[in-house]
């Protein structure tokens, strides 16, 4: 447990709102307290008197009353530490509460629910966390341009302090995930998670993720639709969220569990997240189990052909109706920058093996219920399309030919990935 260095006492509760399924307007589920061995939840007693009442996440949280048991080895539950923010996040509210929020900076400095507290609440996914069990108010970022959030960012990266207007126009994407800088925006009854290219980028991240993104779904892959813009000179890039549908009555918000929460790890236990693993929630537990797989299947052979090695579990997710599990579409499907050719998955293949080859995905196919031909005919499938389509999504990205030559044959069918 970390204690709270504003100079104000430290939370010691939250109370946990939903929006259940096909609603435009949340209801307070329960309460996430600290306690001893970590933070705890409990459901509220109206919540489950409702009728169309659902558990927040199964088997984490099932409805029933009183103090619910962490899962071994957890010191919150894992589908409430989804919804709450992680490294970007905790630097922005970092800067906004202590004037700080460089690299350097100890995220532990403050306590969960602080974060939780004080961070946007169009945050992924489902939930939101209040200070009061009645009134539902929530914390809302002022409009900006995206030139105002690209000097936001820097100023962040940078752990500069924020002036008020823009620390207020961050607000949103302090819920958001990963490590590096981005921003809520909505645009045209649509809403995106913006990603800003950062100032310690060696080659153009932005560019390479969005010819990422597109080549997945050029090849056949379930993949969140992208667009890429330009601002105070620099790329942007916009990712529509799949997890709000604009209704007549508001937004709706569809729940959504990482694979961490599904494999039932934080993030000190990360490493052990595993494909095989998943896998096999997935044929027990999912919808459609069978194309799942070969969806799974075909996004881990896609992240070792396009040199995506950040694909550790909070990059993979599900939607959650109550008693369902669903396959999100991809995201984050971003080349990492390699030195050499040998490389690594963040998540492990099968067994102990983590290394970015074709050969070990070919290996773990009877885990996804494919036999070696039909893996084999994937492989073939994504190559050429990775091939077909290469000039074309390079061309939509306005790729210079200089990056074209650093990406391919390094991050794009590297070598080492291919067995060479």
């Amino acid at each position: 447990m970390t204690s709270n260095t504003t100079g104000k006492q430290a939370p010691t509760e939250a109370y946990v709102w939903t929006w259940l399924p096909g609603k435009s307007h949340p209801v307070v589920a329960g309460r996430l307290s600290t306690a001893e061995s970590g933070y705890r939840f409990n459901y509220g007693r109206r919540y489950l008197e409702r009728d169309d009442a659902i558990p927040l996440y199964l088997p984490e949280l099932p409805l029933q009353p009183g103090l619910l048991p962490l899962l071994p080895g957890l010191f919150i539950p894992g589908c409430l530490r989804d919804a709450s923010p992680d490294a970007w996040g905790r630097r922005v509210i970092i800067n906004r509460l202590l004037g700080d929020g460089s690299p350097h900076t100890d995220t532990t400095v403050l306590d969960e629910l602080t974060y939780m507290l004080t961070s946007g609440s169009d945050r992924v996914g489902a939930i939101d966390f209040q200070a009061s069990p009645d009134e539902y108010v929530p914390r809302l970022a002022e409009q900006a341009s995206l030139e105002q959030l690209i000097e936001a960012a820097d100023l962040v990266e940078k752990g500069r302090a924020l002036p008020p207007g823009l620390a207020q126009a961050m607000l949103h994407g302090t819920s958001l995930g990963g490590a590096r800088p981005k921003a809520l925006i909505e645009d045209r009854n649509k809403k995106y998670v913006a990603k800003f290219s950062s100032s310690n980028d060696l080659y153009a991240v932005i560019k390479a993720e969005f010819i990422a993104m597109r080549l997945g779904a050029r090849i056949g892959l379930d993949v969140a639709r992208v667009k890429r813009v330009t601002a105070a000179g620099k790329d942007v890039l916009l990712v529509e969220r799949f997890d709000r549908q604009k209704a007549p009555g508001g937004w709706q918000r569809r729940a959504v569990v990482s694979a961490l929460t599904l494999l039932a790890l934080d993030e000190m236990m990360a490493r052990y997240a595993s494909y095989e693993h998943l896998a096999e929630i997935i044929r027990h537990r999912f919808a459609a189990p069978q194309n799942t797989l070969r969806e799974l299947f075909g996004r881990l052979l896609f992240n070792v052909l396009c040199g995506n090695t950040d694909d550790h579990a909070r990059n993979h997710a599900a939607f959650w109706d109550g008693s369902h599990l669903a396959l999100t579409p991809a995201y984050d499907i971003c080349p990492q920058a390699r030195t050499g050719n040998e490389a690594s998955q963040a998540m492990l293949i099968a067994g102990g093996n983590r290394a970015s080859r074709v050969d070990a995905c070919i290996l773990a196919a009877p885990q996804f219920l494919l036999s070696e031909t039909e893996a084999r005919a994937i492989v073939d499938q994504q190559i050429q399309g990775i091939h077909q389509h290469w000039e074309p999504v390079c061309d939509e990205a306005e790729l210079s030919p200089a990056d074209r030559n650093l990406l391919w044959r390094r991050q794009f069918l590297n070598p080492y990935a291919l067995g060479a």
